[in-house]
């Protein structure tokens, strides 16, 4: 069985050289522990720049895998330009491109990330505690039992004990 990895984050990540060099950090420490699966969700912030993430480790390691499952078609429309871009070339490369709805529908983005968590056995993220999807996405992992790695927290992990 293929080992999974989902990502879920805001949209307030910024892509900088240090953040971008934890995250190849952890996706490569996730290869080297056998998973080769990764699914993003495709968002702006977090999302798009750990499909991106993906896509340079993939460079290096050919059995890596990106799923990119957006939520409606048309997500990307309200991106910026630069974002619209970013999201074209990932579902261009992705090896897989699920559209869960043909236009916007209320519950879409939960859908999305429900589909995240029950596809996933570890859940990589960035969350600084606000309200929203991704807080959402981790409770419902927190319930799954999925393991949780916190990219925004200095300690990093998340256990499925821990509470929210």
């Amino acid at each position: 069985m293929v080992r999974t990895v989902s990502f879920s984050g805001h949209r307030t990540y910024k892509d900088d050289e240090t953040n971008r060099h934890r995250l190849d950090a952890m996706l490569a420490s996730c290869h080297a522990a056998g998973y080769r699966r990764f699914l993003s969700g495709m968002a702006e912030g977090f999302d798009l720049a750990a499909a991106e993430a993906v896509l340079r480790l993939r460079a290096r390691h050919p059995d890596v895998w990106l799923g990119a499952f957006v939520p409606f078609r048309g997500q990307a429309r309200r991106f910026s330009e630069i974002d619209r871009a970013r999201y074209e070339r990932i579902l261009a490369t992705a090896d897989e491109c699920r559209i869960l709805s043909e236009r916007y529908e209320g519950g879409c983005f939960h859908a999305r990330n429900d589909l995240l968590v029950e596809e996933g056995e570890l859940l990589l993220c960035y969350y600084d505690g606000s309200p929203g999807g991704t807080r959402h996405t981790l409770r419902k992992a927190h319930r799954k039992g999925i393991r949780i790695v916190n990219l925004y927290q200095e300690a990093g992990t998340l256990f499925p004990n821990d509470p929210l």
